[in-house]
This record gives C-alpha cells, structure tokens and sequence, in this order.
C-alpha cells in the first residue's frame, strides 16, 4: 500500500473548520452557541489566533485580551466558548491530540503487515506534522508551562504515540520479524526522529529537504537497526 505527501492530502481533511466541525458535533450540549456555522467559525478563529500568538511568544505570555484583539472577537464572545485560560488550553490541546492519535490509528489500522503498520506509522506522524505544524509545536512546546497534573496528562499523551510504535515493534519482536533487545528505546529514537522535523524544520528547509525525503530516511534508519541480524 503505497502512500505519499500528496495522496494522504487529498485522503484527509485536516482543516481547521472540519477539526472544529468535529469538536462541535462531540461538544455542542455543553455548549451555549448553538448555532453551528457560527460556532465552527468562531471556535476555527480562536484556535488559530491561539496557536499563532502562541508559537510567537507563548502561550503563557498571551492575555485573553490580546486573544480577543487579533482575532477579531469580543471577550464576551470568547467566554461563550471556555471559561479561562486554563480551559482554552486543554480544549486545543485535547483537539490536537485527538486528531492526531485518531488519524494515525486508523491508518496502521487498514496495514496488512507489522512492516506496513510501522513505515505507515512513520509517514503519517511526519505528514500530519507537515500539515498541523502550528499544533505540534503548540503541543511540544507548551508542555513545559503547564500545572503538575496538566503536565502529567500531556506526557501521556505523547507517550500514547510513542507506544504505538512500541507495541508494532514487540509484536514484530514476537513474530521473529524484528530483532532488537529493546523495543521502548527503539520507539523512543523513532520519536525524537520524528519530533526533530517539526521543531527545527528551518534546518531541513534549508537544506530542501522533503517530508517524503526525510520519511524514507527514517524508515531505513529504523529499519537497518530492527533487521540488522535478519538472514
């Protein structure tokens, strides 16, 4: 199953109206706009007049007013849709990740192999990143200002990825297919790989690199350390 950059474009929508749509669908009983055109566009500005603000000069550093200035919405309008600061966050947050985990699962999901399962897992973090760069930024880099316990949920969510790739290995491991001591550090350099696009991706940029160039170089990385001793 052959999957590139653009096929995966034109297999899903991942913009902000339809994210918003979807979180709308789940949410809307909690919620005092019922109107849903009004609020998939309300809830799509806010998301992205957050996460710009953010990735300029953090999250942290961002007033509600701020928010309410550059996005065009009033602060009254903007507590129709969370009740602080803190609420903002977990709700981006909670959309980004589910969007992501969602979209990676069902794509190892259609693999027919553990080999399959692991280049897809691959290639579809690295090109949700090319596509959700603002969130994976966002998600990365905000960890660090967050409560005890907010910053406990966030690194199990990032753990949540990483284990995907864990468990493809242990079951590879199992079927005599991949032959590595260790199938967590294997899972963890994948994710360092994987995170070294998106946060320094000036530097392959530079370089003109592409997200499918660097896509296979991962796979063959992973790959010549998990089939090294295979006959």
């Amino acid at each position: 199953m052959k999957l590139n950059f653009e096929k995966f474009k034109k297999d899903f929508s991942l913009s902000l109206e339809d994210i918003s749509r979807e979180y709308f669908i789940r949410n809307k009983d909690n919620m005092s706009i019922k109107k849903e055109s009004t609020a998939i566009k309300n809830l799509a500005t806010i998301i992205q007049t957050t996460l710009s603000i953010s990735n300029d000069r953090g999250f942290q550093a961002m007033s509600l007013r701020d928010l309410s200035k550059e996005s065009g919405l009033s602060l009254g309008a903007l507590y129709s849709y969370f009740s602080s600061k803190e609420e903002l966050f977990r709700i981006i947050h909670n959309i980004g990740m589910d969007t992501i985990t969602n979209v990676l699962v069902q794509n190892i999901a259609h693999c027919n192999t553990l080999e399959e399962k692991l280049r897809h897992g691959i290639k579809i973090h690295l090109y949700l990143s090319e596509l959700m760069g603002d969130w994976f930024y966002f998600l990365y880099m905000e960890t660090k200002n967050l409560s005890k316990e907010e910053r406990k949920l966030s690194l199990q969510a990032e753990l949540y990825t990483e284990n995907i790739f864990a468990e493809i290995i242990q079951e590879g491991i199992k079927k005599k297919i991949f032959q590595t001591k260790n199938a967590l550090l294997i899972s963890s350099a994948i994710k360092a790989l994987l995170q070294d696009w998106y946060l320094k991706r000036w530097k392959y940029l530079s370089r003109k690199i592409t997200v499918e160039e660097y896509a296979e170089f991962v796979i063959e990385f992973v790959e010549a350390n998990l089939l090294k001793n295979k006959k």
